[in-house]
């Protein structure tokens, strides 16, 4: 199947690192880098070392020009690799973006006149078309904007959109008649309603978020940087009081020489939790472009984070659980009438209908029963559906043909002076408690029997709950069926529980009562009746087949239309916060090391005694600092790869989580800095 998401980019693509490098270079400039306090720290001790390298060369330092100008590159260096994380990031979804541009081509439509398929019409291209305009696609043309399908059915390739290569069903009425920009009518005509200006479609949208160059921090994003901000000002006070003191001990003592600038500011940066400060970026962004991966766009990096937390999940059931249309599978006869007579009934009450079930039960009728009636008789009147009375069909001379809910029906047929036969009230249980939706079928006031309208699970939809239920999730269906269907189709689905007979400020109570209780929420929906409880939701997922009120309350679009993809959403969302959390506690944990590595080193010609931490037997201190300075450097880059591709997610306890967690990057950021350190420092006694 062809997609229109691009293979995944290697980061050691060299376009990639190209473009990044550069990338890094411009956000040296300090009007950019002082968003990023701890980073722009560093950038100030780069400053200070390369004036102090200046004065060395001209004998005018204490410290070898050699040793200043190698603590001012590596410090430099520790800047230009946090900027390139966070550039390689923000490249992959630039190059994303410029591959779905290319793929954009100017496309002419016709604009109507009126909204029918017989208006005038002319043509234009698609930047001219405005909101509210209406435009005729036939065959084998491009949909030259978003809109919504007001006349006509068709056929649609979205494979531009969704990547799927199948074509889905468009019409108007009902939540399948949103269409999206740059997609392909394969066959059939539709008149669409254009519902978004130039510049503001699906597509426009969906390329400015890949991009992810406007992406919002989170709170817990903002939260962590506050944390890192606080952490380098207490290391910046005590460095800063370092000098002094050091001084003052000199002097009293005798022996030795202050502290020098260069030491200082070396100490500082190895202190300072400089490597996750310069992740930090790169984690969310990277994030962004693995839903993008997955056919997901996520409209702000709060909602994926939200999604890691979410411990329950509403599901609307039409579009989204099942697949949508439910399917006529049955005829069920009652009060003696036969299974001809019900079928004659039901195709004349259905034969104008135009909805999935409709047509549905037209095509049962003429598969099975071999009807061969293609419309009504001449004079007759059709009866559409109407919310007050809930039933539809035709008038044919005297006779009145009408199929509905069976309240309905019965009202309408007690109108007429008829009662509802023995076995009905059975037979619409029976069909009901099976997960099935009863529509009972009448000719004047004589009630034939019922049509089994089957809805149609999506594929896996069991698994993936199951999958759901072993990360903590708990899933409601929500539906507008009776309380039989609706646990019939529960139990089916494997739903942990569901709410019947829902209407929209249902939802919208349902999600506020999980959140009181201190729930994150996640909802998905497809329709406009959605649109409310989607609006509410911490996290919010509508389906791109969905109509357009939906997606403009979601913060999160599924282009797939594939409820389960809630799963992959939940998953990057843990990712983000766990690989945040990871590189937190490695970032910190370094700093065990430098302490035995950079301190000593720094005040040993003070305060000899402090040779008995040098637990690493470090050559010298000058190759000791220096060793340090670049390990902090050098640590950057090799964790580029994971901040990009984030922890792997495994279902289990909160507290098997933090031991894991504690093992591997506690224990581990505690072991890699005095490997590393150690080798550097080998290294430099050797070329140094």
């Amino acid at each position: 199947m062809s997609k229109h998401v691009p293979p995944p980019l290697s980061i050691f693509s060299p376009v990639l690192l190209r473009s990044a490098s550069m990338g890094a270079l411009r956000k040296l400039d300090p009007r950019l880098l002082w968003r990023h306090p701890v980073m722009f720290l560093v950038e100030i001790g780069g400053f200070i070392t390369s004036v102090n390298f200046l004065f060395a060369l001209g004998g005018k330092h204490g410290d070898p020009a050699w040793f200043s100008g190698l603590v001012s590159l590596w410090l430099w260096l520790t800047v230009f690799f946090g900027n390139f994380a966070e550039s390689l990031a923000e490249g992959r979804g630039k190059a994303r973006a410029a591959s779905m541009r290319k793929t954009r081509t100017e496309v002419q439509a016709r604009r109507l006149s009126a909204p029918t398929a017989d208006a005038r019409t002319e043509v234009v291209l698609a930047e001219q078309l405005c909101k509210d305009d209406h435009i005729l696609v036939e065959a084998s043309e491009l949909i030259a904007g978003d809109g919504e399908v007001v006349s006509g059915a068709a056929l649609v390739n979205e494979a531009a959109v969704t990547g799927e290569s199948a074509p889905v069903v468009r019409e108007s009425g009902g939540d399948r008649s949103a269409v999206t920009g740059g997609t392909t009518v394969v066959s059939g005509t539709i008149v669409v309603r254009i519902t978004a200006n130039p510049g503001e479609t699906f597509m426009d949208r969906m390329i400015t978020m890949v991009e992810g160059a406007k992406r919002r921090k989170t709170p817990n994003e903002i939260a962590l940087e506050v944390l890192l901000l606080a952490l380098t000002v207490v290391f910046l006070l005590v460095v800063a009081n370092l000098s002094p003191l050091s001084i003052y001990s000199a002097k009293v003592s005798g022996q030795g020489a202050p502290v020098s600038l260069t030491v200082l500011v070396a100490l500082f940066v190895c202190l300072a939790p400089t490597t996750i400060a310069a992740l930090l970026p790169a984690i969310g962004i990277a994030g962004m472009d693995r839903l993008f991966q997955k056919n997901v766009i996520a409209l702000s990096g709060r909602a994926i984070e939200a999604a890691g937390d979410v411990s329950v999940l509403l599901l609307d059931k039409t579009g989204t659980i099942t697949l949508g249309n439910r399917e006529a599978v049955a005829f069920v006869p009652v009060g003696g009438h036969s299974e001809a007579e019900l079928v004659e009934a039901a195709l004349l009450a259905s034969l104008a209908d135009e909805t999935p079930e409709g047509r549905s039960i037209v095509v049962l009728a003429k598969e099975r029963f071999h009807r061969r009636l293609h419309s009504l008789p001449p004079g007759a009147e059709v009866v559409p559906f109407s919310a007050e009375t809930r039933l539809s069909g035709s008038d044919i001379g005297d006779m009145r043909y009408r199929k509905g809910e069976s309240d309905s029906i019965i009202a309408f047929v007690g109108r007429a002076g008829g009662t509802p036969p023995a076995g009905l009230d059975r037979e619409v249980l029976s069909i009901a408690k099976n997960g099935g939706t009863p529509l009972v079928v009448c000719c004047n006031a004589d009630i034939l029997g019922v049509i089994n309208l089957k809805d149609i699970l999506k594929g896996g939809i069991q698994e993936r709950f199951q999958q759901l239920r072993s990360m903590g999730i708990r899933t409601v269906m929500i539906t507008g069926d009776n309380p039989h269907t609706a646990a019939a189709i529960a139990a089916e689905a494997r739903v942990d529980d569901f709410l019947a007979q829902a209407k929209p400020e249902d939802k919208l109570r349902l999600i506020r009562e999980n959140q009181q209780a201190g729930y994150m929420v996640a909802m998905t929906g497809d329709g406009t009746n959605d649109a409310p409880a989607l609006a509410q939701a911490d996290v919010a997922v509508a389906m791109n087949t969905g109509t357009q009120p939906a997606r403009e309350a979601a913060n999160i679009i599924d282009l797939d239309s594939n409820p389960t993809k809630l799963l992959d959403i939940v998953e990057t969302g843990k990712q983000i916060l766990m690989t945040r959390g990871n590189l937190t506690t490695f970032s910190i944990s370094n700093d065990v090391a430098k302490y035995f590595a950079i301190i000593p080193a720094a005040l040993i010609s003070i305060y000899p005694q402090l040779d008995a931490l040098n637990i690493m037997r470090l050559a010298s201190p000058q190759s000791a600092i220096l060793a340090a300075v670049i390990f902090n450097a050098v640590v950057i880059p090799l964790l580029i790869p994971l901040a990009l591709k984030g922890t792997r997610y495994r279902p289990m306890s909160a507290e098997k989580m933090l031991v894991r967690s504690l093992l591997l990057y506690g224990l581990g950021g505690v072991v890699v800095p005095f490997v590393g350190i150690k080798v550097i420092d080998m290294l430099c006694a050797v070329f140094i």
